[in-house]
């Protein structure tokens, strides 16, 4: 089994901050790529971030210069801060992680189950 939860969601007032956390556990032989994405009410899900194994990262350009992606010494927690949020950053965020679990050969993705954040005065 493999679990990727997240925390850190809330409201906030606009241009405050908030600090999501995610991280993988369970039976996992190795991480390929961790992200976050949002999905508002009445639109699809979209990319916010992602970081692969190498470091490599991605960001959406509506959040370049305010949100930043990190990961722990192990690889397995994943953490988003988010700056000066705007009324439009309102969404469930949801950890994504492409990984190996240990019962089967190659990759997978997984997801977590969301966390809001509301940005409201």
């Amino acid at each position: 089994q493999v679990q990727l939860v997240e925390s850190g969601g809330g409201l906030v007032q606009p241009g405050g901050s908030l600090r999501l956390s995610c991280e993988a556990s369970g039976s996992i032989f190795n991480i390929n790529y961790m992200g976050w994405y949002r999905q508002a009410p009445g639109k699809e899900r979209e990319l916010v971030v992602g970081i692969t194994s190498g470091g490599r990262t991605d960001y959406a350009d509506s959040v370049k210069g305010r949100f930043t992606i990190s990961r722990d010494s192990a690889e397995t927690t994943v953490y988003l801060q988010m700056n000066s949020l705007k009324p439009e950053d309102t969404a469930v965020y949801y950890c994504n992680a492409n990984l190996a679990p240990t019962w089967r050969i190659g990759y997978m993705d997984y997801w977590g189950k969301g966390t809001l954040v509301t940005v409201s005065s």
